[in-house]
């Protein structure tokens, strides 16, 4: 409780800074563990400050026993660091940050006798509607490719399960709102509606739970102080279509809402097509990721209940998480 030290990953990043300043707010001290910045990288957002109650480890999820002197003195570990990406090149490392840094961390964490760890998942390792009934803990989505974003968060679970430091998992939906810097799938999808770059709709009648990421901060420190060992807690705020997701960012941005739905067989051949130019061109990012085309037409949409009575997790409204996004894009120079 209290003044109890949080070792914490993933503090540059959206979900993570917001992480790091609910812990500070509720008076942990936080040793932040930040990736060693690469030669061109642009991380001004993401930068995380040494304070009195935060200080700066530098380390690499890809060599974790390089970290057990960093976690001595730590009562907790909030893992958050995690890759993120729809492009081909990274589908290796997404398995060896995601799944292999999960294990190799907690391994670490164990030997420097940390007490407990709150994993961040995400929904995605339950999958989506179940014969129309939101997602729940008791869901495990189904295999998928072993080089998919999603595939990996279900492998995370599993491997941090299998620790042997006691572990809750905290399993975000889509988290919107400020300092999305990079920013994330989700707020690539609200900068690219505000900038008006969204010419058609997306294909089938899918939609997704979107949740406000200071939410998702204060679940993770909940987790900390009234989690359930070896319990799953999803963290979710509304389950929208994608067509109100599409009006509610026209009545915040002042954009057209796209009038042409694109066929799903359309995208998912432009998709084939993105994925073959990016495995022959390795930089390039894909401009209309497979991935995200296949879960298009899905409804993934859960259940937050569990969390509701157990962390207290009380969900704000979607679309102010929406307005603080766009305006803090706008603040900071994304939006002209």
């Amino acid at each position: 409780m209290g003044t109890d030290l949080v070792f914490l990953t993933g503090a540059t990043g959206f979900v993570g800074k917001h992480i790091l300043t609910a812990l500070l707010e509720n008076g942990y001290r936080v040793r932040a563990l930040v990736r060693p910045q690469q030669p061109g990288e642009h991380v001004e957002h993401g930068i995380v400050t040494a304070s009195q109650n935060c200080d700066v480890v530098t380390g690499d999820l890809r060599h974790t026993g390089d970290l057990v002197d960093a976690l001595r003195g730590c009562r907790y570990v909030v893992h958050c660091a995690a890759l993120y990406s729809f492009s081909p090149r990274d589908r290796a490392l997404i398995h060896d940050v995601n799944v292999t840094g999960t294990a190799g961390l907690l391994a670490a964490a164990h030997l420097a006798g940390v007490e407990r760890a709150v994993v961040t998942s995400s929904s995605a390792a339950v999958g989506h509607e179940h014969d129309g009934r939101p997602a729940t803990e008791d869901d495990w989505a189904l295999d998928e490719d072993r080089g998919s974003y999603h595939r990996s968060k279900l492998d995370q679970e599993r491997a941090a399960f299998a620790s042997r430091v006691p572990v809750i998992t905290v399993l975000p939906t889509a988290p919107v709102g400020p300092g999305d810097w990079k920013p994330t799938p989700t707020g690539k999808m609200v900068l690219d509606f505000a900038r008006g770059k969204m010419v058609a709709k997306p294909p089938g009648n899918g939609g997704m739970n979107l949740v406000a990421v200071e939410d998702v901060a204060r679940a993770h420190v909940a987790a900390i102080e009234r989690g359930r060992t070896g319990e799953r807690y999803i963290v979710g705020g509304e389950n929208v279509s994608f067509d109100l997701i599409w009006q509610m960012l026209a009545e915040i941005t002042g954009q057209r809402i796209p009038r042409w739905r694109t066929p799903y067989a359309l995208a998912y051949a432009a998709a084939l097509v993105d994925e073959a130019r990016c495995r022959l061109q390795p930089d390039a990012q894909p401009f209309v990721p497979l991935e995200g085309v296949r879960m298009s037409r899905e409804r993934m949409y859960v259940d937050s209940s569990k969390a509701m009575r157990e962390l207290s997790h009380r969900p704000r409204a979607v679309r102010a998480a929406l307005e603080r996004a766009v305006t803090w894009y706008r603040a900071n120079g994304y939006l002209n």
